[in-house]
């Protein structure tokens, strides 16, 4: 695999001792010197002694946490490679590492694939390592981290758009219901944007009161309801130079959606109570779970500003349109939260996964994710999860019949609890049940008797 004469030299720095020793087996069969180390103190102390083409560096470490150590070797051995592993991440987390330098950001746990194709992407594996300046972008953070995993053709084109907007100046509106992700999209394009290393501030529209709204956004010059001397500064003064992330919109009343107009198309604006003019600069992204194009139409929201905050739409769909990726993200929440929740990863029965997949998801992702954490910590170590395991209003299905089981049923088990349903679905009418079921009452009666479904 590696054509060069270069023996790459490596150093990992991991607090456990099962990923050090797995990751230097891998590396030490591609041919790399491997060294090891248990912590922050301990890499900086080889470091000090010796040079490593490459660190792979955990975010947490009982002395010193990951950063310090990213910021020592920047600064100290800038020709030296850097990537990030973590079992707790964050697309906050993953943005600050690259900017302060990493390469690359690895996902606990993580298959030996995974970290080759890490190491291949920054060139170790096509020659030696060429004396470079510090990077500071690294590559492009996966706007999918965390809600944006799948496959199906709908969440794959939703993730282009991210990337395709994102190193623009452009305003985006960002559409979708509840639980799907919407602010996850809205930091993954200001991470992939010029202004990453700016502000992200968020706005919910919704949490704070229509009254408040106005002085919150733009700040007041006595301060919060006048009770202080020292100005308010608003969201908009916050995010400045950065990305404001307006959630839900749509609850805005026209008179704030008045100011806010004017503030984007000017470039600036006043506190309350203040003549002093500020200058705005400022990126704009702002969600939706309503229709804004129906509001416009009813009058709730002005049409300049919609088309004015909506120049890149951005749709995410519900879940249960791209059924196709629930066994995708329920494996990777699986993952993620067995880590946080330092457990062994179990898995999930087909059975399990089945009635996952069709189940609607009112919740979307989000419930999603809630409903794999409850697991977790409900379910004793095990594992296989189970659908006995599942919470009742997802394995019932709210009254609806299940076939799904563990094991194949015969005709006559699937007959039974068929017709059990459809009795209960009747409430015990018979006349109605055998109508349902296609055959006249005696007949349903004899199978109620054969089956004791009394």
């Amino acid at each position: 695999m590696n054509n060069s004469k270069h023996i790459h030299r490596v150093l990992v720095a991991d607090d456990e001792a099962v990923v050090r020793s797995g990751i230097k087996r891998a590396l030490e069969n591609r041919g790399m010197t491997t060294e090891l180390a248990a912590s922050g103190q301990e890499a900086l102390d080889l470091m000090s002694k010796q040079s490593f083409d490459l660190v792979l560096l955990d975010i947490r470490m009982p002395d010193m946490d990951g950063t310090a150590v990213l910021s020592h070797i920047r600064a100290h051995h800038p020709e030296t490679r850097v990537i990030m592993i973590s079992g707790y991440p964050t697309i906050d987390t993953a943005v600050y590492c690259m900017k302060m330098g990493a390469l690359d950001y690895l996902v606990k746990p993580f298959r030996l694939d995974d970290l080759e194709t890490a190491i291949k992407r920054i060139g170790i594996f096509n020659g030696p390592v060429q004396k470079t300046k510090p990077q500071t972008n690294g590559p492009r953070i996966d706007p999918g981290e965390n809600f944006l995993v799948g496959q199906s053709r709908s969440i794959l084109e939703t993730s282009e758009k991210v990337l395709k907007v994102a190193p623009t100046e452009s305003t985006a509106l960002i559409t979708g219901e509840n639980g799907t992700g919407k602010e996850v999209v809205a930091r993954a394009i200001h991470a992939n944007s010029s202004r990453k290393d700016k502000p992200f501030v968020v706005v919910d529209c919704i949490s704070i009161e229509e009254a408040l709204i106005e002085g919150e956004l733009f700040g007041n010059v006595t301060g919060h309801l006048g009770d202080s001397p020292h100005p308010k500064h608003g969201f908009l003064e916050l995010a400045n130079h950065g990305t404001l992330f307006l959630d839900e919109i749509g609850n805005l009343g026209l008179n704030v959606q008045a100011k806010l107009l004017r503030a984007i198309q000017y470039r600036e604006f006043m506190r309350m109570g203040d003549q002093q003019r500020i200058s705005l600069d400022i990126r704009i992204i702002s969600a939706s779970n309503k229709n804004l194009e129906e509001l416009v139409r009813s009058g709730a929201f002005r049409e300049d500003l919609y088309y004015l905050l909506s120049v890149v739409p951005i749709h995410i769909p519900p879940l249960r349109e791209r059924k196709e990726d629930i066994p995708l993200l329920v494996n990777h929440f699986l993952r993620k939260l067995s880590n946080k929740l330092r457990r062994k990863v179990p898995e999930m029965s087909q059975a399990t996964m089945t009635i996952l997949e069709e189940y609607t998801w009112p919740g979307n992702v989000r419930e999603l994710q809630h409903t794999i954490e409850r697991l977790l910590i409900l379910i004793e170590d095990t594992d296989v999860i189970h659908p006995t395991d599942l919470p009742s209003f997802i394995s019932q299905r709210q009254g609806e019949f299940q076939m799904f089981s563990e094991e194949p049923l015969t005709l006559e088990e699937l007959e039974k609890k068929y017709i059990r349903f459809v009795l209960r679905r009747t409430k015990g009418k018979k006349t109605e049940a055998a109508d349902l079921l296609g055959i006249n009452r005696k007949t349903l009666g004899m199978k109620i008797k054969k089956y004791e479904l009394y």
